[in-house]
């Protein structure tokens, strides 16, 4: 009788790679453990309350020129460039600044995200 030829194998690369310094808190992530919970929770909140800072930002830079035109009217009566001073606010300089939150945002959001990658893979 012939011998039969032996069972193939299926060898896959991350089963032969060597485990790295993460893997505890990845698995801890991963499982959703209370660790990797209090981790995620962490992450969420810190996210939330730039964001909550950012529009807050956003809310006062904005909302209080309506008030300051009330408040002041000869402000409101100012004439730029032979346009009235909220026409130009409110109309033109509101786009470079919601960009600028919008971009300071994003930037540190990424940065928040890179912190935490960098705290899963050291631990």
């Amino acid at each position: 009788m012939p011998a039969e030829p032996p069972k193939r194998v299926r060898v896959v690369l991350a089963d032969a790679a060597p485990p790295r310094g993460g893997d505890h808190t990845r698995t801890e992530l991963e499982e959703q453990t209370g660790i990797g919970e209090a981790l995620v929770k962490g992450l969420v909140r810190t996210q939330l309350s730039l964001a909550l800072r950012c529009a807050a930002v956003v809310a006062v830079g904005l909302g209080s020129l309506p008030l300051l035109f009330t408040v002041a009217p000869s402000v409101a009566g100012t004439r730029p460039f032979g346009v009235v001073l909220p026409w130009l606010l409110l109309g033109v300089a509101a786009y470079p600044f919601l960009f600028g939150v919008g971009w300071a945002y994003t930037h540190l959001v990424e940065r928040n995200e890179r912190d935490f990658t960098d705290l899963v893979e050291k631990h």
